[in-house]
C-alpha cells in the first residue's frame, strides 16, 4: 500500500471506486496519478526545482482542468496550506503557473497552462537579454582589458547566442503547433470555469 507523509506522519492511500485506490476523497486523484505526480516531481527536483514547488506543479499538470484550489492541492498532496502557499508563490514568480479568481467567489485557484513550457521559455529569453545587459555593465566595472572582463564577455556572448537560438526555437515550435492543428494556449478560447479577463 502506498504511504504518504503528512505533517510528519505517514498515511496510507485511501480506497477508491471499482477497487482502484485514490488519494484522499478525490476520485480523480487515483493511486496511479499520485504515483506519477511524485515521480515527475522527483525528476523536476533532480533538475534543480525545489521539492514542494515540484510536487505542486506536477499535481496541477496532471489535473483534468489544469487548475486546483489551495485546499485541493493540500488535500491531494497531503501538505499544509502554508506549504501550498510557499510553493505557488515560487511557481508564480518563475511563470510556471498563474493565479485566477474563481467566478463569483473571492477564492483563488492556480492554473498551469497547456503551453506552460512555451511561456516559461519565452520569459527565459527575456532573462537572457537582461543578463547580457548586466554582464556588459560588469565588463565596464572590472575594466575592459582584464581577465575578468574576458570571462564576462564570453558569458555575455553566450547569453546573446542563447537568446538568438531560443527565439528561433520558440518560433519553430509555434509554427509546428499551427501546422499540426493544435494551437498554443494563447490561441485557444477560455475554458469553462476560467476567470474572465
Amino acid at each position: 500500500m502506498t504511504m504518504e507523509r503528512s505533517a510528519g506522519h505517514e498515511k496510507p492511500a485511501g480506497g477508491g471506486p471499482a477497487g482502484e485506490e485514490t488519494e484522499g476523497a478525490d476520485p480523480e486523484y487515483t493511486k496511479g496519478v499520485a504515483s506519477f505526480v511524485e515521480r515527475f516531481a522527483a525528476d523536476l527536483n533532480a533538475a534543480g526545482l525545489q521539492r514542494m514547488p515540484s510536487r505542486v506543479f506536477a499535481c496541477l499538470l496532471a489535473s483534468e482542468d489544469g487548475a486546483l484550489s489551495s485546499a485541493q492541492l493540500a488535500q491531494r498532496l497531503r501538505i499544509s496550506p502554508a506549504a501550498v502557499s510557499g510553493a505557488v508563490r515560487y511557481l508564480s514568480q518563475v511563470h510556471l503557473i498563474s493565479r485566477e479568481r474563481l467566478p463569483g467567489s473571492r477564492r483563488e485557484q492556480y492554473r498551469v497552462d497547456q503551453d506552460v513550457w512555451y511561456r516559461s521559455l519565452t520569459n527565459r529569453d527575456q532573462m537572457y537579454r537582461r543578463w547580457e545587459q548586466t554582464l556588459q555593465c560588469g565588463i565596464d566595472a572590472v575594466g575592459p582589458s582584464t581577465m575578468a572582463a574576458e570571462r564576462l564577455a564570453e558569458t555575455s556572448a553566450f547569453m546573446a547566442f542563447l537568446e538568438e537560438q531560443m527565439a528561433r526555437l520558440l518560433d519553430g515550435w509555434h509554427a509546428h503547433r499551427a501546422v499540426s492543428g493544435r494551437p498554443l494556449e494563447t490561441d485557444l478560447p477560455r475554458r469553462r470555469g476560467d476567470a474572465t479577463t
